[in-house]
């Protein structure tokens, strides 16, 4: 009787808390809870043989300057879960994909293909702030909470369906795009991205570049896998572009990065 009262009152809960007063959706998932699904998705990516991933004890320098560029962003005083959640970033090997996403907790996963045909930090920075982003505005739990309902998670915060975090996992393991978002989010990501590199060298635009560049190359080939998993509005450049405009920040591409020599150092 007490566990029933306890589900009925969690439930009640948050029906009330799942708004704030701007009508914004409050995810159910503790911080902690962010952290078990993401840690629970990098072991079943780990464990997947579809992916390749490259260790950092072979590839220390690439590793080096992804990892500095990353903590460039987490330090701009603008990442709200900096301190809480494990920023772990890892390389996937797939030249043929132009792609990254981010898992809850802030396991980031970016591939070769994405590094190799960005041209500059700045351009790769904004993608970094972009997935940052996501995991800092807790994305793929908002999702969940809308897709699996309260019953559901209540029944694996409680403990009585560990199961069922296994298997949301692995699906969002499985199909990457299980990590897809909706317009609205993407737009938040992408605002955010300017707000973080605002605070950093990198020109706080350079979430644009990546999408300016596909309209160069008039997207040849079909449509990007990041695309795939990364709904492109037609107005996203330019959504960009006024952010930028609006916190006045510096959007001049920084000096020689040694970008070109970290791109070389990948397989």
């Amino acid at each position: 009787m007490k566990r029933i009262s306890l589900i009925v009152l969690l439930a009640l809960g948050l029906g009330f808390w799942s708004c704030d007063k701007n009508d914004n959706f409050i995810p159910f998932f503790s911080v902690e809870d962010d952290k078990a699904l993401g840690l629970q998705v990098s072991q079943e990516i780990a464990n997947d043989p579809s992916f390749t991933l490259l260790s950092n004890a072979e590839y220390p320098e690439a590793y080096e300057y992804l990892n500095n560029m990353v903590s460039n962003i987490l330090n701009s005083g603008e990442v709200a879960y900096k301190d809480n959640f494990v920023w772990q970033v890892t390389i996937v090997q797939d030249d043929s994909t132009l792609n990254a996403f981010a898992t809850p907790g802030g396991y980031i996963y970016v591939y070769t293909g994405l590094i190799k045909y960005l041209e500059s930090a700045d351009a790769l920075a904004g993608v970094m702030g972009h997935e940052i982003a996501h995991a800092d505005l807790r994305h793929t739990s908002r999702n969940l909470q809308k897709q699996y309902g309260v019953s559901i998670l209540l029944s694996i915060l409680l403990g009585d369906n560990a199961g069922q975090l296994e298997q949301i996992a692995g699906q969002l393991a499985g199909t990457v795009a299980g990590l897809a978002f909706s317009r609205e989010f993407e737009t938040e990501a992408d605002l955010k991205s300017v707000e973080y590199l605002a605070q950093t060298e990198y020109a706080c635009d350079g979430a644009k570049i990546f999408f300016q560049r596909l309209e160069e190359m008039g997207q040849s080939g079909g449509t990007p896998e990041f695309l795939s998993t990364h709904p492109n509005p037609d107005n996203r450049i330019e959504n960009i572009t006024e952010k930028a405009e609006e916190e006045d920040c510096d959007t001049t591409l920084i000096p020689e990065s040694g970008y070109e020599a970290f791109q070389a150092n990948l397989p």
